[in-house]
């Protein structure tokens, strides 16, 4: 069974940086779009960026500039590079394939304080 494992959350001040690791059981990573997704409180989950398996990557206008996602295909993980953090940001960050194929996991939290 695929499991996916987020970690680096954490609390940080508007501005400041954090990185996101997505690791991915499993052999199916390295054929698959991956895609990070955020989930604020009160609000439904929204796609943040995706990255292909040549490594495309497309990003939400709300991070562009400011996030990066890569992958590492020998790792079976994706990063996800947050800079100029700012309170909307705010929220439980998870991975998944684009369109969630597989189950989620249970995400990591970001917090970012004004």
């Amino acid at each position: 069974q695929v499991r996916l494992v987020e970690s680096g959350g954490g609390l940080v001040q508007a501005g400041g940086s954090l990185r996101l690791s997505c690791a991915v059981s499993g052999s199916i990573f390295s054929i698959n779009t991956m895609a990070w997704y955020r989930q604020a409180p009160g609000k439904q989950r929204e796609l943040v960026a995706h990255i292909s398996p040549r490594d495309s990557t497309n990003y939400a206008d709300s991070v562009k500039g400011r996030f990066t996602v890569s992958r590492d295909n020998s790792e079976n993980t994706m990063y996800l590079q947050m800079n100029s953090l700012k309170p909307e940001d705010t929220g439980v960050y998870y991975c998944n394939t684009l369109y969630g194929k597989i189950a989620w996991g249970q995400g990591t939290q970001v917090t970012v304080s004004s």
